[in-house]
């Protein structure tokens, strides 16, 4: 008799904080810096000054990008905390209405009354702040917001992407800087749609037309500005 295979489910749903944080900061990287120095270029600016946009796009994009993911998820995980120590103290002072309230919610998802007051007791026993914060809250404790982990992953997801479009007007011929930029960061964007629909398990096509599109339109608005002030400066 053959040896039973192991059932195995490759969920992806706990990549979602350091997936989001990656996703967000590199493709902003490419949209922002690359509409930036499509911009500059559009205006008939020299290939220094175009390299010098987008560098300093570059290294304020990623400081921005840190400093808010930490703020934002820094709000979240206060939030989160603050649900815990509300909850440790509902625990502690009304034990037998929490449990009632517990088992009231395993009722609702289809339970009887006595099998749903016996699950909430024997998760009690077990974790009874765990029970409560996960099917109560929907907060896990060993899954709480991470506001560091999402500040640096953001910065240098930013800053590793946005090299694409310097690198691109830094080896462009002359005369050819924005069509390279524009050619590049769109197959990135293009490439970064795909690859992020592959690590969260979603349609590939769908997700990089959505991320292409959305930085093919950012960027020529911005192309066409710049080339508008560029003639009115002529």
């Amino acid at each position: 008799m053959s040896r039973a295979r192991r059932h195995a489910e490759g969920h992806r749903s706990g990549r979602a904080g350091w997936l989001r944080a990656a996703v967000l900061g590199s493709n902003d990287a490419i949209v922002s810096t690359a509409s930036l120095m499509l911009g500059v270029t559009a205006s008939s600016a020299s290939r220094e000054a175009v390299l010098v946009a987008g560098t300093a796009g570059l290294v304020a994009g990623a400081m921005s990008m840190a400093v808010g993911e930490y703020v934002s998820v820094s709000s979240q995980r206060d939030a989160e905390q603050a649900d815990i120590a509300l909850e440790k103290s509902e625990l502690a002072q009304e034990p037998a209405a929490e449990l009632r309230e517990l088992a009231g919610i395993y009722e609702k998802r289809g339970l009887s009354a006595e099998l749903a007051l016996q699950v909430a007791r024997q998760l009690t026993e077990k974790d009874v702040l765990g029970a409560h914060l996960r099917d109560e809250l929907g907060v896990d404790p060993q899954e709480l917001a991470r506001p560091f982990q999402a500040a640096w992953i953001s910065a240098i997801s930013f800053a590793v992407f946005a090299l694409i479009p310097v690198l691109a007007a830094l080896v462009a011929p002359e005369g050819f800087g924005l069509h390279a930029i524009a050619g590049v960061s769109f197959v990135s964007l293009l490439v970064l749609g795909t690859l992020g629909a592959q690590l969260g398990g979603a349609p590939k096509l769908k997700a990089a037309l959505r991320v292409g599109v959305g930085g093919a339109l950012a960027m020529a608005i911005t192309a066409g500005i710049g080339k508008l002030f560029g003639v009115s400066a002529g």
